[in-house]
């Protein structure tokens, strides 16, 4: 009875065993039903809250949030790749603080496993870092990590970047669920990359339309040229994140360039300078027509160093303002050390922009222009009167009294007829004067502008010094400075360049003439010897009385830095 008893309750435990055992396999699939609901619930909602950033610094944060959230990961970051394809030009991370970011050092540029998913952009995930071969370590003060997977992200079937995750929480291993899941979002990311784009791209284009159209109404509303070129500088400057912006024109019959306007970091060392077409970016462009890029104009051979005014700056771009034959001058953009090079889609944005100006401009000379024919005219038809009406009368008139002279008996009054008509006489030799200077043209073939002498006279020097001494002007030299005190000018300098090559053993020289309408001031710098004391003076006798007819002053100063600096200036007469 005994035996019978156990074997009947053996068989009531048996499947009340299995039905616990399906109970728990159901109770478990139920729970994975439910984590993959949740999971995919928590897919959609990142793809959601990605998408609907507009702001693509944001949209790149909120990625990697996301895919943090995703997989569980302690460490996420996004790798941006550069135009080069090959490194990383960008870099987002979350997780890690601000103080282990600045312990760890700049971020990555690519290589190691980061570098494996550029040169392969497929979903890789390891359970150990360390034991990939493409491994070599992290840097000191670096976090730990081990559990890494990584997947690519693509923007219309290219890649943009890639996504890394890393220390998957808890001590696990990051499995195929969580790679899928990566990259589904890392397809919503491309798309919500793009969209940001594109937004970008459209606000841009919008601020740059706003520029042209602020150049475009300053000019119509009658502007100085200098104004809209300031305008021109300081919007390209702002709109490309640029720290110096600079335009220079061409110079007539003297093929150089000099930079009207400068705004930005140095601009006063550029403001005013004199480039040469050969060895400047500037004039490289100005020559091609054609824009031309530097990834570090501080250390290009293409750029003079001379005199030093690209300190601490890097990537930089020049392009042409105006198109093939109608170059009318050249814009520079340069960014600060260590900011992402000029792309080619900025630089045929810019292209664009400086078009446009150059359409302004030539709107704006074109009326200019339109009025001084007025002004001729109106000059002309002044001058004919005069000659047809005024002095025919007074001529006329002198005839008269002339002839009525011959009839007075009282020597008094006849004394005073003919000096009425000597006065008569000399009126109409003033007015035949003013007749001339009404009709006659500025700018006749004088030799030209003190401008064009200046940079005639340093590029002749250069023969001699055995370089090419650096020119900047800044103001309205050929309209302020009047043609004698111009010779002068131009004697000084010429005599103050050949005492640089005969005594000062220098190999550089700077020459920069200034004037703000009551004065001209004329600096010729050197970095040679200096003047020995009881050295011959004659040439500088010569320099200081030229000074000194005019009213001004010569001065020799001897820099801390070594070499001399001659200074030269004289006033201006009062208009």
């Amino acid at each position: 009875m005994g035996s019978s008893d156990e074997f009947q309750d053996a068989r009531v435990r048996l499947p009340q065993l299995k039905l616990d055992e399906l109970l728990e396999e159901l109770q478990g699939r139920i729970d994975a039903a439910r984590g993959t609901r949740d999971r995919v619930h928590s897919l959609l909602e990142a793809v959601l809250s990605v998408g609907r950033e507009l702001e693509l610094e944001q949209a790149l944060h909120s990625i990697v949030e996301a895919a943090l959230v995703l997989v569980d990961a302690e460490y996420g970051a996004l790798g941006v790749i550069g135009p080069d394809g090959r490194r990383l030009s960008a870099f987002h991370t979350v997780g890690v603080t601000e103080e282990q970011i600045a312990e760890v050092g700049p971020f990555p540029e690519g290589h190691g496993i980061l570098g494996e998913l550029i040169r392969r952009p497929e979903p890789l995930r390891l359970a150990k870092i360390s034991q990939h071969p493409a491994s070599y370590g992290f840097p000191p003060n670096h976090p730990p990590m081990n559990t890494f997977l990584g997947v690519p992200i693509r923007v219309r079937d290219q890649v943009f970047g890639n996504l890394y995750l890393t220390e998957k929480r808890g001590g696990a291993e990051f499995d195929a669920e969580d790679e899928a899941v990566l990259s589904t979002l890392a397809v919503a990311a491309g798309v919500a990359i793009d969209n940001a784009r594109l937004y970008e791209e459209s606000r841009l284009r919008e601020r740059w339309l706003e520029a042209n159209a602020e150049i475009t109404h300053s000019l119509m509303a009658g502007s100085e040229r200098a104004q809209a070129l300031g305008l021109i500088a300081d919007r390209a400057r702002e709109i490309t994140g640029s720290a110096l912006a600079a335009v220079a024109l061409p110079m007539e019959d003297t093929g150089s360039l000099t930079v009207e306007i400068a705004v930005g970091t140095d601009s006063d060392a550029h403001r005013g300078l004199v480039l040469p077409m050969e060895e400047s970016l500037m004039g490289l462009a100005f020559s091609a027509a054609a824009p031309v890029t530097s990834a570090d104009v501080s250390d290009d051979d293409r750029v003079s160093q001379q005199p030093p005014r690209f300190h601490g700056l890097g990537p930089a771009v020049a392009v042409p303002i105006g198109t093939g034959g109608g170059v009318r001058g050249v814009v520079l953009l340069v960014r600060e050390l260590g900011q992402p090079l000029f792309s080619a889609q900025e630089t045929e944005t810019l292209q664009g922009f400086a078009a446009q100006a150059a359409i302004a401009l030539e709107l704006a000379e074109r009326r200019q222009d339109a009025q001084e024919i007025a002004v001729l005219k109106d000059r002309d038809r002044i001058a004919r009167d005069l000659h047809d009406l005024a002095i025919q009368r007074l001529f006329a008139t002198g005839m008269t009294l002339q002839s009525a002279g011959r009839f007075i008996e009282h020597a008094e009054a006849s004394e005073r007829v003919l000096r009425a008509v000597d006065d008569l006489d000399e009126t109409i030799k003033i007015i035949r004067s003013t007749i001339f200077g009404l009709r006659a043209r500025e700018g006749a073939a004088d030799g030209g502008g003190l401008r064009a002498r200046v940079v005639r006279t340093a590029g002749e020097a250069a023969s001699v010094l055995g370089f090419a001494p650096s020119v900047r002007m800044e103001g309205l030299i050929d309209t302020d400075v009047p043609r004698d005190i111009a010779d002068h000018v131009v004697a000084v300098l010429s005599e103050a360049l050949t005492n640089v090559a005969r005594h000062a053993h220098a190999d550089r020289a700077e020459v920069v003439l200034t004037t703000d309408g009551r004065e001209v001031r004329l600096t010729v710098a050197d970095n040679g010897v200096g003047i020995p004391p009881g050295g011959r003076r004659s040439g500088l006798s010569n320099m200081a009385e030229r000074a000194e007819q005019l009213g001004g002053h010569l001065a020799l100063t001897d820099p801390p830095t070594g070499g001399t600096t001659l200074t030269w200036h004289a006033p201006l007469p009062t208009r």
